[in-house]
């Protein structure tokens, strides 16, 4: 029972942690994280509140999630199919309280580069530093809520699910699914606004460290806490 208690502590302040990054990052004014990049240029597109469109991409990455699952079950019969796809549908609801998280988060948290002149984090190096502990949130959040194998958000449940399928490390994949985000958010802010939205090197930075997060933070604390997770499913 006390295994289970700080599987979920650890899962809920994970996800707590992740969204926090995740909208500091859009705060600094130097660019979205990439993994809601997508979902940032529609809502500035549709003008809508952030966690609003990130809800649709989500549930766009759930029914991915779910068709990986059918595609790993037919190369391999026993795995244990009903529960992978329960847990993908348990990531909608999910989904919804963590979008909302996203609009406190966001609408508590000012946006820096509209902060009056002087303030520390209203300048370039406030800024960066903001971004640098956004990237840092990020990874932890991610990495941390996924080794918890409860309900993963979309985000990095289809980062996690994308390398069972191709057998390639998690870190690894992150890298390379945040470089499909950032282009398609490229190519929807041209044919949509003719400029670069939502983009800046705040992203690039995000791009090329998060996964990185993610790979240090599973080298040094993944056994524990894939012990953990295994000993709260018992």
């Amino acid at each position: 029972m006390r295994k289970w208690f700080l599987r979920i502590l650890v899962y809920i302040a994970a996800l707590l942690v992740l969204a926090l990054g995740i909208t500091l990052n859009v705060k600094t004014g130097l660019g979205v994280s990439p993994i809601i990049s997508v979902a940032h240029v529609f809502s500035v597109i549709l003008s809508v509140q952030i966690g609003d469109t990130t809800f649709v991409l989500y549930t766009v990455f759930v029914l991915a999630q779910m068709a990986m699952h059918l595609v790993m079950y037919r190369r391999d019969r026993s795995l244990p199919l009903a529960s992978l796809l329960a847990k993908d549908a348990l990531q909608l609801p999910l989904s919804l309280v963590f979008t909302r998280v996203i609009n406190i988060f966001e609408a508590v948290i000012p946006q820096m580069d509209m902060l009056p002149e002087g303030m520390f984090f209203s300048g370039f190096a406030g800024r960066i530093l903001a971004l640098l502990a956004a990237i840092i949130l990020t990874g932890i959040g991610a990495a941390a809520s996924l080794d918890m194998r409860l309900v993963p958000n979309p985000g990095d449940g289809i980062v996690q699910t994308i390398g069972d399928l191709a057998g390639k490390e998690t870190g690894l994949v992150k890298n390379i699914f945040d470089g499909c985000n950032v282009v398609i958010t490229l190519m929807l802010g041209f044919v949509f606004t003719g400029s670069v939205v939502s983009i800046g090197i705040g992203t690039i930075i995000a791009f090329l460290g998060v996964g990185r997060v993610v790979s240090l933070f599973n080298r040094i604390f993944l056994p524990g806490l894939s012990r953990l997770a295994v000993n709260g499913q018992k």
